[in-house]
C-alpha cells in the first residue's frame, strides 16, 4: 500500500470535493456518475487512505482514479505531547509547506484547532504566527486532512478555526472544509460543533453569516478603535464598530431579535486576550459594555502567554477574575478560557511554523 506522501506527481486530491464534484469527476473518467457518491463514502465516512481500500468499486474504477488523483491525506510529520493533555501535531501540506494543530482533550470533550493558512496576513502584535509572515492558504484537502489524518479523530467533539491564518482570508476554502464537514454525504456534523475565529474582514464576515451555520467568533482584544489598531493592524481596514455594526443586522446576534420566535443555536463570540495596562482596565471594560451592549455574545477571557521581542505582558489571575466579574455583572456573560498547552508552544497566539519553512529552503 503506498500512501499519499510516496507520490511525488502533485497529482488533485480528492478531499475537499462535494458530491456533485465527485460524480461529475466520476464521469469524466468513463465511469457511472454513482461512483461520486461511493467516493464521497470512502472518503469522508470510513476516511480510507488510497484508492485500494475502496473495496466496491471495479478495479478498472480503482486504476482510473489512483491514475489521475490522489485522496490528499497524509499523516502527521511529528508531534508533541504536553504535561496537560495537550497534542500539538505538525502537518506537511501538499504544497510543501507546514501547518499546526492542536488536539485539546477535556472531560467528555476533545477540541481541535485547525490551521487554515501557512502564516499570517494580520500581523497582529501578540501573535506568533502573525510575526511569521504570510506564506500560503490552505486548500479545503489540507484544512481536512488535519481532521482526516488525526490520529484521535473518532474522539473529535469539537472543532475551532483557531489555529495558523485568518478563515476570512482564505473563505472559500474554510466554507468547502465545513460543508464536508457537515453535510449529509460527508461527515455529517451538526455546524453547532464547529466555531470560525476571525478578525473581522468584513467582506468575509457576510458570506460566512450567510452562507455557514457554524459558530463566530471574533478576535476582539481591544474595544477602542485607535488603541486597538496599535496590536491589530486590520483594525485599520476592517474596523471593530464596522464589525459590530454588521453583527448588529443578523438575529442570532441581537438581544432583540426581530423574529423572536426563530430558533437562536448559532452562537456568538468575543476573543479577548488580556495584556497588562493595554486592555485590562475599567475604562477598557466599559468600552466594552458599550461596544457590545446590543449584542447577545459572550467574552473569553484569554491568558497571554508572552512571546519574543514584545513589550506586551499577560497580567495576574486575580487582575482576570476581577474583569470577568465586572463584566458579567454588567451584562456580558464572561468567562476565562483555560490555558492549555503552554510547554509545548501549543496555546493562543503561539502556533508557528517559521523554523520548519527556513529548513525546506
Amino acid at each position: 500500500m503506498t500512501n499519499d506522501l510516496q507520490n511525488p506527481t502533485h497529482k488533485k486530491p480528492l478531499l475537499g470535493l462535494n458530491l456533485q464534484e465527485l460524480k461529475e469527476l466520476a464521469t469524466g473518467l468513463g465511469l457511472p456518475a454513482f461512483v461520486g457518491r461511493q467516493l464521497a463514502e470512502w472518503l469522508y465516512k470510513k476516511q480510507v487512505s488510497d484508492f485500494s481500500g475502496m473495496t466496491n468499486l471495479s478495479k478498472t474504477a480503482r486504476e482510473r482514479l489512483a491514475a489521475n488523483y490522489v485522496v490528499g491525506c497524509l499523516p502527521p510529520a511529528d508531534c508533541q505531547r504536553s504535561a496537560d493533555g495537550t497534542v500539538k501535531y505538525l502537518f506537511r501540506t501538499l504544497g510543501d509547506h507546514y501547518v499546526e494543530t492542536v488536539y485539546i482533550p477535556d472531560g467528555n470533550r476533545a477540541t481541535l484547532c485547525v490551521s487554515c493558512q501557512v502564516g499570517c496576513k494580520m500581523k497582529c502584535a501578540f501573535c506568533m504566527t502573525g510575526r511569521q509572515g504570510f506564506m500560503n492558504s490552505l486548500p479545503a484537502a489540507d484544512i481536512l486532512n488535519q481532521i482526516y489524518s488525526l490520529p484521535e479523530r473518532d474522539t473529535l467533539t469539537n472543532i475551532v478555526f483557531m489555529g495558523q491564518g485568518e478563515p476570512f482570508d482564505n473563505l472559500d476554502n474554510v466554507l468547502r472544509a465545513t460543508q464536508a464537514l457537515t453535510a449529509e454525504w460527508g461527515y455529517a456534523w451538526s455546524p453547532r460543533r464547529i466555531t470560525v475565529s476571525s478578525v473581522g474582514l468584513c467582506k468575509g464576515l457576510v458570506r460566512f453569516l450567510d452562507e455557514s451555520e457554524c459558530h463566530l467568533a471574533i478576535s476582539l482584544h481591544h474595544p477602542i478603535p485607535e488603541e486597538r489598531a496599535r496590536i491589530m493592524p486590520a483594525e485599520r481596514a476592517f474596523g471593530i464598530r464596522d464589525i459590530v455594526s454588521v453583527l448588529k443586522q443578523y438575529d442570532f446576534c441581537r438581544k432583540r431579535p426581530v423574529n423572536p420566535s426563530a430558533p437562536k443555536q448559532r452562537r456568538l463570540s468575543f476573543e479577548y486576550i488580556v495584556f497588562d495596562g493595554i486592555n485590562d482596565t475599567l475604562r477598557h471594560a466599559d468600552a466594552l459594555i458599550e461596544l457590545l451592549r446590543e449584542l447577545d455574545c459572550r467574552i473569553n477571557l484569554i491568558r497571554f502567554h508572552d512571546i519574543p521581542e514584545t513589550p506586551l505582558r499577560g497580567v495576574s489571575e486575580e487582575r482576570m477574575t476581577r474583569l470577568r466579574d465586572y463584566l458579567t455583572a454588567h451584562g456580558l456573560f464572561t468567562t476565562v478560557r483555560a490555558s492549555r498547552g503552554q510547554d509545548i508552544f501549543a496555546a493562543c497566539g503561539l502556533l508557528s511554523t517559521a523554523k520548519q519553512e527556513t529548513e525546506q529552503r
